[in-house]
């Protein structure tokens, strides 16, 4: 077993979070745009890439602000996450887009109020994309949601 790394990005626009679907169709479960490290690729060049993948937005990537760990209990699944802070360099928040790889078919922008309502993982993610301290957080080892 190895631990998978990913990269996710905390994007807000006009004070709302982008979010994606977790799981590809389905659209219970949401997240930070984001994905899996490539070999021989920088984190933030890694995000960049899933960030265009998923929502065909053209981000600048900034200053991490989140690690957290997720895994399967009763499995040999287990990620870490690292979230950067982000902004649009160019594209359509709101224009058409299909995710290449098929994984993410929904994506919303949604305020704090609204995310609330919502389940999303992390746990922290709101706290963390809303929240006034720059400095890296560590979200410890939660399990997956299935």
């Amino acid at each position: 077993m190895s631990i998978r790394i990913a990269t996710r990005a905390i994007i807000l626009h006009n004070d709302r979070l982008l979010l994606v679907n977790a799981w590809k169709n389905r659209d219970h479960l949401w997240c930070a745009p984001g994905g899996g490290a490539e070999p021989h690729s920088s984190l933030p060049a890694n995000l960049s890439r899933e960030v265009y993948e998923e929502t065909g937005l053209i981000v600048k990537v900034g200053k991490p602000c989140l690690i957290n760990e997720f895994h399967d209990p009763n499995g040999p699944f287990h990620q870490v996450d690292i979230y950067f802070r982000c902004t649009i360099a160019s594209g359509d928040p709101h224009g058409e887009w299909t995710d290449p790889e098929g994984i993410v078919s929904h994506r919303k922008w949604v305020t704090r109020d609204e995310m609330a309502r919502m389940r999303v993982k992390p746990d922290s993610l709101a706290a963390v994309a809303w929240g006034d301290d720059d400095a890296p957080m560590y979200d410890p080892l939660e399990p997956i949601i299935r």
